[in-house]
């Protein structure tokens, strides 16, 4: 039975949101502020968090922040009244997996809570998933989710582990971006081409030699880009 945790600080909120998930199967853990939330993803292991943004003791954003920064991978779906673009880009640069604006249909956050489990699951677990790869600095490994540099763990969030992934099932092959947008975030609403370039920047600090004149994660000038291996 896959866990979900749900933080959010309108009690009916979360009661609405436990029946319902609890009715289509999942195990449901609640917490009613950012704080309380916090304790509770970096103390217990889940398959998702559904995470509101505007709370008291700690804002959302700074959960995801936080957590992501203790090595917690679980994919995040963002609950917040706010609809505005900058918004939604600074939740996924942060480490979310999707991004949802109340009020919204039960039926549509099913979707998208199915859409990510899915996702996850369904990444090819070959011979070669079980094995470290080099990628640039940093030795990873698909499977569980960790990569070393120099034999030292190293830091990268669930969102990095998946376009590292796309990547390199890609190696040596041009991926543009709407390609990375469609089958990473995978939803109607999806962040833009920007996000992707950012989360790129950040990919290169941590693997290429040199980031600012990349070898590993080349750009493919009006198209997206290769990785090299």
């Amino acid at each position: 039975m896959k866990r979900i945790l749900v933080v959010d600080d309108e009690p009916n909120m979360i009661l609405g949101l436990k029946d319902n998930l609890e009715f289509e199967g999942f195990a449901v853990a609640t917490a009613s502020d950012g704080k309380a939330g916090l304790a509770a993803i970096t103390g217990s292991a889940f398959d998702l968090i559904i995470l509101d943004v505007m709370m008291p003791e700690m804002s959302g954003f700074e959960v995801c922040k936080k957590a992501r920064a203790a090595g917690v991978t679980t994919p995040v779906i963002f609950l917040t009244a706010k609809g505005e673009e900058i918004d939604k880009v600074l939740g996924l640069e942060l480490g979310a997996d999707d991004y949802i604006t109340k009020p919204f249909s039960l039926r549509e956050l099913l979707a998208r809570i199915k859409a990510i489990l899915r996702r996850v699951e369904d990444i090819p677990q070959h011979q070669e998933d079980e094995q470290d790869v080099q990628i640039g600095l940093l030795t990873v490994n698909f499977k569980f989710l960790t990569a070393y540099q120099k034999k030292k763990a190293f830091e990268l969030s669930h969102k990095e582990f998946e376009i590292l992934k796309y990547l390199w099932s890609h190696r040596n092959k041009t991926v543009s971006r709407d390609d990375l947008l469609n089958d990473i975030w995978g939803y109607d609403e999806a962040p833009t081409t920007r996000t992707v370039d950012n989360f790129i920047v950040k990919l290169r600090q941590k693997i290429e030699k040199e980031p600012d004149h990349p070898t590993v994660i080349i750009t493919v000038h009006g198209v997206g880009y290769k990785m090299i291996i």
